[in-house]
């Protein structure tokens, strides 16, 4: 079992320079607490019959309310989960392979798309079988392979391949076998090229492009549309880069800010930055202004975009001149939304469950690419600073409505800002009705006092992952980040140095 570590403690290897030892302690109580009940809503979702999770479940924590429904990213939240919980002390070794065997054992009889080695967005958590009608309304689901979705899964099973060396031989024969050049675009780029969101093996009723990027002689429909900002699915990038296939400089082809020309007048703000050339590929390395402070976006402006990827890979460490100044300026800049500009007295915007009832994206707009963008409130309060000379903005908000917060978005943040972090979760535990028996529920509307009393796989494994590590000096990032990772990624991230200030 690993030694246990204080969360002051583990702020202070990752940032902070030190931390009274009274509050040591109460901060490692306070997350041991948390990770503990996160983690009983986690195994909650459990289908007992295959020991994989679905994708959400009621509040109550009852089986019954369990959905009928599983995806690749609900299956590797679960055994990042499994494994933060073995590290943390909360499960025996035992009980961490038991569960971890299962879930390996039911992936690979999950079917998926043979040319590719891809998995479907879809499956039932009781049987296995993929999903083609859905269990609420009927309707028809059409087979989809996720770039993102399968992303996270390889993700967690290259975690797997260190984390637990007696399935290390299995985990690494599923990895291995998952192309991710079935998603890549050459031609998407002038200097290189970008991921496709996903493709669909028979042809959808809507947008697609026929396509076979990996070669295997079988055709397949692409989504029309690529994944062209650095948002959460540059874990796709990183593994198909790490994997040896996709090329190094794809990372380059992302766009940090579209340039500042008129031609790319549409997003949110005009941008400042200057064009510098990486491995061979022009890159405009822009930033957006809000409230004092520069950073590179995100496509919407949310947490998850940001700050999910760095809790599996060492951006800020291996990019120490571009993601580690851009990450806490992005915490930074989420705070003085919701404290300062919107003035809720609670912060901490990601795409969660709606309050008043469904799925929603939230963010804070400013800080985020697309003109729609992902608002804070159920008002849907948006900005427009316009594009300069090219198109003109409008006139600030007035005000804002009913901001809903997301805890997942703090736990996030715990790395780069834990005293407020902690604090933040602590106001929302007290002021509203917001922690059950599987620790905090997914979301609150601060204004109406609304919560979303639902436990989602994804949102809890977030929980789990950032937990995992701030209390085992950062074990689930190193099971990630091999030498052999670290030798192909740390260089390219390291090539940067973003313009960014607080």
């Amino acid at each position: 079992m690993r030694t246990r570590l204080s969360a002051a403690l583990a702020a202070c290897l990752i940032l902070l320079p030190t931390a009274p030892a009274a509050a040591s302690s109460s901060a490692k109580k306070t997350l041991e607490k948390y990770a503990r009940d996160t983690w009983r809503s986690m195994t909650a979702m459990v289908d007992p019959a295959t020991g994989i999770p679905t994708d959400k479940i009621e509040g109550t924590l009852a089986p019954g309310t369990r959905a009928k429904v599983t995806s690749p990213t609900n299956i590797a939240t679960y055994l990042w989960s499994t494994v933060a919980a073995r590290d943390i002390g909360l499960i025996r070794g035992s009980e961490a392979l038991t569960r971890v065997t299962r879930v390996i054992r039911a992936v690979e009889r999950l079917e998926r798309h043979a040319p590719t080695g891809q998995f479907y967005n879809w499956y039932d958590p009781h049987t296995l079988a993929l999903v083609r009608t859905w269990p609420e309304s009927g309707a028809v689901v059409e087979p989809f392979a996720s770039s993102v979705d399968n992303g996270w899964l390889a993700a967690a099973l290259m975690m797997l391949r260190r984390a637990v060396p007696e399935v290390a031989a299995r985990a690494n024969t599923l990895v291995t076998g998952m192309d991710f050049r079935s998603y890549y675009d050459p031609a998407a780029q002038p200097d290189t090229g970008l991921l496709r969101g996903g493709f669909w093996p028979a042809q959808p009723s809507g947008c697609s492009v026929a396509s076979d990027y990996n070669g295997s002689g079988t055709t397949v429909y692409s989504t029309c549309h690529h994944y062209g900002a650095l948002t959460e699915t540059r874990i796709t990038s990183y593994v198909g880069i790490a994997l040896g296939q996709l090329p190094k400089n794809h990372y380059f082809g992302m766009w940090r800010t579209f340039p500042d020309t008129c031609e790319w007048s549409w997003p949110e703000q005009k941008p400042v930055g200057v064009w510098e050339t990486h491995q061979g590929v022009n890159v405009f390395e822009g930033t957006y202004g809000y409230r004092g402070m520069r950073l590179v976006p995100t496509w919407g402006g949310s947490m998850f975009e940001a700050l999910m990827v760095p809790q599996l890979v060492p951006e800020d460490t291996w990019g120490a001149g571009s993601w580690g100044r851009n990450h806490p300026i992005y915490v930074a800049a989420q705070r003085a939304h919701g404290l300062d500009d919107a003035k809720y007295g609670y912060w901490g915007f990601s795409p969660s469950n709606n309050p008043a009832g469904g799925y929603r994206e939230y963010g804070v707009d400013a800080i985020g690419m697309d003109t729609d963008g992902y608002t804070s409130d159920q008002e849907r309060t948006s900005v427009d600073y316009g594009f300069g000379d090219c198109r003109p903005g409008k006139p600030e908000p007035a005000s804002y409505g009913d901001g809903v917060v997301t805890p997942h978005a703090s736990f996030l943040a715990l790395r780069y800002a834990p005293a407020q972090a902690l604090d933040n979760l602590a106001k929302i535990k007290a002021d509203f009705d917001a922690y059950g028996p599987g620790g905090f529920y997914d979301a609150v509307a601060v204004r109406s006092g609304q919560v979303a009393k639902q436990y989602l796989a994804l949102d809890q494994g977030m929980i789990m992952i950032a937990l995992g590590n701030a209390l085992s000096r950062d074990a689930l990032r190193g099971y990630f980040a091999t030498p052999q990772v670290k030798a192909v990624l740390a260089p390219l991230l390291a090539e940067e140095s973003w313009n960014v200030s607080h």
